[in-house]
């Protein structure tokens, strides 16, 4: 008399919802490492109503003791043409100023009439009010 389980288990281990989770995973970093912006050096940003936040090509920092940099790279004010003009070189781009409060507007206008005249747009980083 041979007896049977009624009640056969599979061994078989699926995928599927592993694939998934991974997948939404990839989704969830790949989106929010599009809204960090690189902290080469530490700015504090002025506040505003509207704070849009844009793919940033090409990022120029300014801090309020006039530092520069150009993508986390930091140059010297005269350095900033040259460094756009490469970046930029034959497309239409995206710069984003990240310049600190302090910073008086007329180095904001300089990088901004720099950037136009590469015909590239010009967006001014700034943090939403609490």
């Amino acid at each position: 008399m041979a007896l049977q389980s009624k009640h056969k288990v599979d061994a078989a281990f699926s995928m599927s919802s592993m694939t998934d989770i991974i997948f939404l995973l990839l989704i969830f970093f790949m989106l929010t490492s599009s809204f960090i912006t690189p902290s080469g050096l530490p700015v504090n940003l002025p506040s505003s109503e509207a704070s849009d936040i844009v793919m940033q090509e090409v990022t120029v920092t300014v801090t309020k003791d006039l530092k520069y940099s150009v993508n986390d790279k930091i140059i010297s004010r005269e350095e900033i043409k040259s460094e756009l003009t490469k970046l930029l070189k034959g497309k239409d781009g995206q710069v984003v100023l990240h310049i600190d409060k302090e910073v008086p507007v007329e180095y904001l206008v300089e990088i901004g009439g720099i950037a136009a005249l590469l015909e590239a747009n010009v967006s001014i980083a700034t943090k939403p009010y609490k």
